[in-house]
């Protein structure tokens, strides 16, 4: 064998190693799409509130702080919730501001009123947000992007 034909077999084996080391996503295939450590862990819904003359009385505020919405944090990461929201079936949704939640947590979003903790956030509604015969809960994140559902009760 010659020079000339060593070199140039040696040259095509290494480009049959080359074309075979490619990175996955060079070689055409999608990367698994990420799971958020962020899920709707539990809902607790609101056995019925009363509302008086247009304004809440004591007993309603406190019947709607009972209905939430519970969203865990399973990383032991922090996640910055701010712009997420949390949706219902017929569009209502709450919007996180300036929120949070530490790794390994869970926070509490009340249909009510309230002042925010680290553990409750309230949505200051003056009416029952989840359907208790059926609905489902939404979670997204800042770009609007589902984070994951929880529905319970009738057919959906």
């Amino acid at each position: 064998m010659t020079v000339r034909r060593l070199t140039a077999a040696g040259a095509a084996t290494a480009a049959l190693l080359g074309a075979t080391a490619l990175p996955a996503t060079a070689a055409g295939h999608t990367p698994r799409p990420h799971r958020h450590a962020v899920v709707i862990s539990g809902v607790h819904l609101n056995p019925g509130h009363r509302e008086h003359h247009n304004r809440l009385d004591h007993r309603a505020i406190l019947s709607l702080n009972r209905e939430w919405v519970a969203v865990s944090n399973r990383s032991r990461r922090a996640v910055d919730l701010d712009g997420w929201t949390l949706s219902d079936r017929h569009g209502h949704t709450y919007t996180f501001r300036h929120y949070r939640l530490d790794g390994g947590s869970t926070v509490r979003v009340h249909s009510g009123h309230g002042r925010d903790t680290r553990t409750d956030l309230f949505q200051d509604r003056r009416g029952s947000v989840w359907d208790r015969h059926g609905d489902t809960a939404v979670l997204r994140d800042d770009r609007h992007r589902f984070v994951d559902a929880l529905t319970w009760g009738g057919p959906h």
